[in-house]
């Protein structure tokens, strides 16, 4: 006589849509806990677990925009909206777009504004791409901060790198920044092109080296800062251009080569 099925009985499509149901942190213990269901849950990245997680957690709009072009799969897309940027951690004059991914200044004069992901690095190697979708206006910085760095204040200044928590790139004039010091030319090319707005800027952040480095248009500019501390950093922009906006979409692990 049948004693009933077990799970390890179950078919694969039944398991993925069980599992599809599951929390983020139940689904990395059922990981650990049976090499099957570890072989299901990661070994296709658009699977239905996935499928069903994105659609669940993220925008029709954001999923199905050229926005989210570089994360192919379900499962990066999910992780991205995770490492988005976070609308509790930011200047009073931005807000999140509906798509979760993009921040919006607000025309506030004589103010400069930033705003922080939602999760921070302290080791391993990270990529993110930021794209400025309207004007930069006088001053616009791409980087990295701490906690601790401020994200308003008065004027139109260089708000990311103004002090010994924040490093940053202003991609109007190519100059580098932290501690309220020019910290040089980046890239160190003869007659740098100028940013122009849509385009991708890849940062890659090498908690194990310590180093901050760029890429746009999957050409490699060379290390900008290097001998960043043993701290938690996060992804970081600053404005000061009324209704701009900028999207930050996270990668994960670089790719080299």
């Amino acid at each position: 006589m049948d004693e009933g099925l077990n799970a390890a009985d179950l078919h694969e499509h039944v398991l993925e849509y069980i599992f599809s149901y599951l929390s983020l942190h139940d689904l990395k213990n059922c990981s650990i806990v049976c090499q099957r269901w570890s072989s299901i849950i990661n070994h296709n990245e658009n699977n239905d677990i996935w499928r069903l997680h994105a659609i669940r957690k993220l925008p029709d709009e954001a999923i199905k925009s050229d926005l989210l072009s570089s994360t192919p799969t379900y499962k990066a897309k999910l992780r991205a909206f995770y490492h988005a940027w976070n609308p509790n951690d930011c200047s009073k004059n931005i807000y999140i777009k509906a798509n979760q991914f993009t921040l919006h200044r607000n025309p506030v004069a004589q103010s400069t504004d930033g705003s922080r992901g939602k999760i921070g690095f302290s080791h391993g190697r990270h990529a993110w791409e930021v794209i400025w979708e309207g004007p930069l206006g006088t001053v616009a910085v791409v980087g990295i901060s701490t906690r601790e760095a401020a994200l308003q204040c008065h004027g139109y200044v260089a708000l990311l790198g103004s002090d010994e928590n924040s490093w940053g790139w202003n991609i109007v004039d190519n100059h580098l920044l932290h501690n309220g010091d020019s910290q040089g030319n980046y890239p160190l090319l003869n007659n740098p092109p100028k940013y122009q707005v849509g385009e991708r800027i890849r940062v890659i952040l090498d908690c194990d080296d310590n180093t901050l480095s760029f890429e746009k248009n999957y050409e490699f500019l060379g290390v900008a800062f290097k001998g960043l501390p043993d701290k938690k950093l996060y992804p970081t922009v600053s404005a000061v251009y009324g209704n701009t906006e900028v999207s930050m979409v996270y990668l994960g692990p670089p790719l080299d080569g």
